[in-house]
């Protein structure tokens, strides 16, 4: 008998009870596609040698599970972060503090007043709900939350400042990650981007110079992911927030990061704050959520009542919109900050100050319980387009293994992955970066892993 007249029809395969788990767990519907798949494949295999013998009915079965599996499996996964960078952009960049989580998840599990005035009982507005708490914590007149702040830069521009001109310092004309480059957003929203200074030098006669001419907003980039040392020259921020004003020109300022906490306190450059634009007199200022303000992500807006509503206003608000999760993520971070708080509840903020004993304790225990490795004094980062080139104090569990690299993909495969660094040959594991309840599950890992080594 020809060998592929002894394989089951998807009929018989589907009267057997393993049939009947495979699509409680996963639907008829996915189940029929992977047992068409894995039989097609087993015909193709018998077709290319034809003595061989059909599977029994059990390895097609388990064959057609694997499949759905695999299938199924989500690709957005949690991972252990033991990289020593803490906003790093390739792994979420800032986790959530235990208020914020719980806040986003209380307004996703039934329904919520998003859209709805409890106390008229009619249409309401989402963008009132964290504009309440941002105006009180910053000072300033009105706020708006949107998706990200490309979006916040994108629709400040395009409400203000469609089809006119746009100061901006030459120095400031970044490309962030992802290609994201400041000059297209500009020209995406139509404003006409005006060059003023050198690469290296802006000074403030070149802003008088440009505002001879009428303009609309004089604007302000943070240059994100690099630094520019040696033979610089720019003005202050209150200097050119007052020569846009002498010619009756908005000055727009966009701070990327939000920090609301002063990094200099942990040995590490300044880095703009929110309060410090508003000082100077900022007519508007955008922010990221999920940068150094250690929320959701999210674009922030801060700034003059009467523009921000024309922001609010403009049709492209409505496409860069703020979910209620977001919304609700948003509000929670920002009161810790609120509360001077922020250091002791915000994760990123935990990580930058966490002292370096502390961190060294973590690192030799890990060392203790695995009985491998050793402790060394190494760096950590902030990360996340945020402090580009600064690094501060860590230390680290440092591995030596026969392969880091296979070392690593083994890391990555695990459930949840670890993501870690190498350096002269060794495994370095930061526990800055490491959540506490993170660390029994880490060291099971790597004594697994080691342990397969032997």
């Amino acid at each position: 008998m020809n060998n592929l007249q002894t394989l089951p029809s998807i009929e018989q395969l589907l009267q057997t009870q393993r049939s009947a788990d495979l699509i409680a767990a996963y639907g008829r519907s996915l189940t029929l596609d992977a047992l068409r798949a894995t039989l097609a494949d087993v015909r193709a295999r018998i077709k290319s040698d034809p003595e061989a013998a059909a599977p029994e009915n059990d390895l097609i079965l388990s064959d057609a599970e694997s499949r759905l599996s695999a299938w199924t499996k989500p690709t957005l996964r949690p991972v252990i972060n033991a990289t020593g960078v803490i906003l790093h952009t390739n792994l979420g960049r800032a986790p959530l503090s235990n208020a914020t989580i719980k806040a986003m998840n209380e307004v996703s599990l039934g329904y919520s007043n998003l859209e709805f005035d409890l106390e008229t009982g009619k249409r309401g507005s989402r963008l009132i709900h964290a504009e309440t708490v941002l105006k009180r914590l910053t000072g300033a007149e009105a706020a708006v939350v949107v998706n990200n702040n490309a979006s916040a830069v994108l629709l400040v521009l395009s409400a203000l400042a469609s089809k006119k001109r746009v100061i901006i310092a030459r120095s400031q004309l970044v490309e962030i990650g992802g290609g994201f480059r400041v000059p297209d957003v500009m020209k995406q929203s139509g404003a006409k981007l005006v060059e003023v200074g050198t690469t290296n030098k802006v000074r403030l006669s070149d802003y008088e110079e440009a505002l001879a001419e009428a303009s609309g907003l004089v604007m302000r980039a943070h240059r994100s992911n690099f630094k520019l040392i040696g033979f610089t020259e720019e003005p202050e921020l209150k200097q050119i927030v007052n020569i846009a004003h002498k010619h009756e020109t908005f000055f727009v300022d966009d701070l990327g990061s939000g920090s609301f906490v002063d990094t200099s306190k942990y040995g590490m450059d300044h880095e703009p704050m929110v309060q410090e634009s508003l000082a100077a007199g900022a007519d508007v200022i955008c922010f990221s959520g999920d940068k150094l303000l250690g929320g959701p992500q999210a674009g922030i807006i801060v700034g003059k009542a009467d523009l921000v509503a024309k922001i609010k206003k403009h049709p492209l608000a409505r496409a860069v919109r703020a979910d209620k999760t977001s919304l609700a993520g948003i509000t929670a971070t920002l009161l810790h900050y609120l509360k001077d708080e922020a250091e002791r509840e915000i994760p990123i903020w935990k990580m930058i100050s966490m002292p370096l004993d502390e961190v060294k304790a973590r690192a030799e225990n890990w060392a203790s319980e695995l009985g491998a490795g050793s402790v060394a004094k190494n760096e950590a980062t902030v990360g996340g387009g945020s402090l580009p080139g600064e690094s501060f104090p860590s230390y680290v569990l440092s591995l030596s293994v026969k392969s880091p690299d296979k070392f690593l993909k083994k890391l990555r495969e695990q459930n949840p992955s670890v993501i870690a660094r190498t350096e002269n040959d060794k495994i370095l594991f930061d526990p800055r970066t490491v959540l506490p309840e993170q660390d029994q599950l880490l060291i099971t890992i790597l004594h697994s892993l080691l342990s397969e080594l032997k």
